[in-house]
């Protein structure tokens, strides 16, 4: 055995060379590693071996390229171009033997290996573009020469891993491998020898062209993938690089589709798209990072939960916990309600199924999971308990009072409220302590985010056991403290006062919509009220006509679910056209107000909507609601549609520069006025120092 680097070894097995690679905990592609697989490949050549395999210690073969390179002050070390170079032009047979995951970086490798035999277990894919980004060293080209066409651009504008068995039937991988690491070298040796023996030519990845050829001006499966891309993927750029790659490896030679991959990649690399992905990605891992919280604190184990309402919320919730296998007594008033609700999440899953992303065993095995009940002493057994009822301080109260003589003295008792005070409710129970928020985005089974909310007594054995459960059910857990909104809904409060205030100077609902639409995000403020219903929390015994929206609800309009709301739907598409009477209302009742109506532009708008976010993002941090300006942008990222690619509102605020926000907030503070027009001293004093929101962490 011969130590190549710190992370590379080479061994002999036989007459193979095996080139082993150990650097925990992924085996990314970091220099040390590129140099080490570098140098092995020099001598085997150099030696008497007859093959190489390329395989890796640990839980995964190479999973990508190390990250916190891409800054560029890693030592010297071979490139990743020189290693595929030698492994792709070697005399000798090469051959990749995958365990774990070969993704990005580690997949680009193992395509230029002449041959690849994999695990069962084993998956594969070219994440870059979640990333912001494009595989830069050949995995455009290489991948559709093996897989063909189609199944490239799935692959690389999707980001997703393709599982062994597909591998195999796509022809990514030569040799499916069952058992564990010791089978998979043993059979990885053994191929190499056959293929020795066999005495075939060996033939470059690079030169196997049937496959694109097969698309070669094949216009119509690129449109397709457009199509795609615009409907998922709109205002993302990495997306459609990728397509244009693709392309490229059709419709022209190897060396010239590999030229534009690298023009393309590093337009990437060094635009601001992939820079705030990039910081996405680095701050979800910073989230779950919480100071003072010990490292030795254990969560507890959660074997049973319960639900407490199964209703919209209530319902995927319960199907959270089904989905990571854990039991869930979900409890409702009534039969009738219950067996309502079960329906639903019956019908969520077998529409999952009818799309093919469960099998309609998996429906059964989750639906068997779940247990419902009209019984809330059937929360005796559970771990934890998440009320899920609607938004009333004293009913909550009185469940807690309730929960808490019902369930067993470890339990953790929850609350899905989206912004009333946790301690008040936790004060009506004898285990404070044990009692937080665990506030879940509609719909529930969908949405990445939870703000788990802390408590003034909750502790750090139960703020662990939030954190570590919401990354077990799937979702991006983030601390934030208790105050009227806590994180996300505290700012968007701010946003949707000054989107009301425009409607009555003159902007309409479609106007203040498009600039928010835009912007990036899925839908503005008003489309928004639509979807999730005008009438919530509008009752008809006490309206006022005091608001827009109660102006609205007054005159019959509820939103989407009846086809009339700010705007007017189109029963058959849902389709939204703006509706000449409600513009007549808003200028009625804008009248009524004596204020007369103008001009409002779109550079106007999005300043008025999301300068008072940014304010109140700041205001957060000051006072230790958030405990880092990188947290609130993974809540609004994950939780309100905020576009990724604009890195979030403390990113985005940075990158137009706090001083230039400053004069703008300090004008509309003066012409307009309100509460959240009024400075935050934190955004102030960071304009004033050049400091950045995105990496303020609270003192508090």
């Amino acid at each position: 055995m011969i130590e190549l680097s710190q992370s590379v070894r080479l061994e002999r097995s036989g007459d193979v060379a095996v080139l082993v690679v150990d650097s925990p905990p992924v085996n990314a592609l970091s220099w040390h590693v590129r140099q080490g697989i570098h140098d092995g490949m020099v001598q085997a050549r150099e030696s008497d071996a007859t093959a190489v395999v390329l395989i890796c210690a640990g839980r995964t073969f190479i999973a990508g390229a190390d990250i916190s390179e891409f800054g560029g002050n890693a030592p010297a070390a071979a490139s990743l171009p020189e290693l595929q170079a030698l492994m792709e032009d070697s005399t000798i047979p090469v051959v990749a033997a995958v365990h774990g995951t070969a993704l990005g970086g580690g997949l680009e490798v193992a395509l230029c290996a002449h041959f690849r035999v994999g695990l069962a277990s084993s998956r594969y894919g070219l994440p870059e573009v979640n990333l912001g980004l494009l595989p830069g060293a050949g995995g455009t080209q290489r991948l559709p020469r093996l897989v063909g066409v189609p199944k490239a651009l799935d692959l690389v504008t999707s980001g997703r891993h393709m599982s062994a068995a597909e591998a195999f039937e796509e022809g990514l991988i030569d040799e499916l491998v069952d058992g564990d690491w010791d089978a998979l070298r043993s059979a990885a040796v053994a191929f190499a020898q056959r293929v020795v023996a066999d005495g075939g030519e060996l033939i470059r990845v690079a030169d196997r062209n049937q496959r694109v050829l097969a698309d070669r001006g094949n216009d119509a499966v690129f449109a397709e993938y457009r199509a795609i891309v615009n409907r998922k993927a709109r205002g993302f750029l990495a997306p459609e690089y990728n397509i244009r790659c693709v392309e490229a490896a059709a419709n022209l030679d190897f060396a010239d589709g590999a030229a534009l991959e690298q023009k393309l990649f590093f337009e990437l690399l060094t635009g601001p798209q992939s820079a705030a992905q990039r910081y996405g990605f680095f701050a979800e891992r910073a989230a779950n990072k919480i100071p003072g919280l010990s490292p030795e604190t254990k969560p507890l184990a959660i074997g049973q939960a319960g639900v407490l309402g199964a209703g919209t919320m209530g319902g995927g919730i319960a199907m959270n916990f089904a989905n990571a296998g854990i039991p869930v007594t979900i409890v409702e008033r009534d039969a009738e309600a219950l067996e309502r609700g079960l329906a639903v999440v019956r019908k969520n899953y077998e529409r999952s199924a009818s799309r093919g992303s469960i099998t309609a065993e998996t429906v059964e095995q989750r639906m068997g999971l779940i247990t419902g009940s009209v019984d809330k002493a059937d929360f005796a057994s559970c771990d934890i308990v998440i009320e899920a009822v609607f938004e009333d301080m004293e009913l909550k109260k009185a469940i807690f009072a309730e929960l808490d003589g019902i369930c067993s003295p470890h339990a953790i008792l929850a609350s899905n409220t989206s912004a009333l005070d946790i301690n008040e409710i936790a004060s009506v129970t004898s285990r404070p302590e044990q009692v937080l928020g665990m506030h879940f985005f509609s719909p529930a089974n969908v949405m990445k985010l939870l703000e788990v909310v802390r408590g003034v007594h909750s502790s750090d054995e139960v703020l662990a056991t939030a954190m570590a459960l919401g990354k077990q059910i799937g979702k991006v857990a983030v601390m934030v403290g208790v105050c009227n909104g806590f994180v996300g809904n505290r700012m968007l409060f701010m946003r949707g006062a000054e989107a009301e205030r425009m409607l009555l100077e003159g902007a309409t609902p479609a106007q203040i919509d498009s600039v928010l639409y835009e912007f990036g995000f899925p839908m503005g403020p008003f489309s928004m009220s639509d979807l999730a219903g005008l009438d919530i929390g509008w009752k008809e015994a006490t309206s006022s006509s005091s608001t827009i929206r109660e102006v609205l609800c007054e005159s019959g309009r509820r939103g989407q679910k009846n086809g009339r709301g700010y705007y007017l739907y189109d029963p058959e598409t849902r389709a939204a056209t703006p509706d000449p009477e409600v513009e007549e209302l808003i200028a009625e009742f804008a009248a009524g107000q004596g204020i007369k109506p103008r001009e409002v532009s779109d550079q106007e708008i999005l300043e008025r909507l999301l300068y008072p976010m940014i304010n109140e993002g700041a205001k957060i941090l000051d006072e230790g609601i958030a405990i880092r300006g990188s947290d609130i942008d993974v809540v609004w990222v994950n939780g309100y549609g905020w576009p990724l690619y604009q890195g979030g509102p403390m990113y985005w605020a940075d990158s137009v520069g706090l001083s230039e926000i400053v004069e703008r907030i300090r004008h509309y503070g003066a012409t307009l006025g309100g509460r959240h027009w009024e400075l935050s001293p934190l955004l102030e004093r960071l304009a004033s120092e050049d400091g950045k929101l995105q990496s303020h962490q609270s003192q508090s």
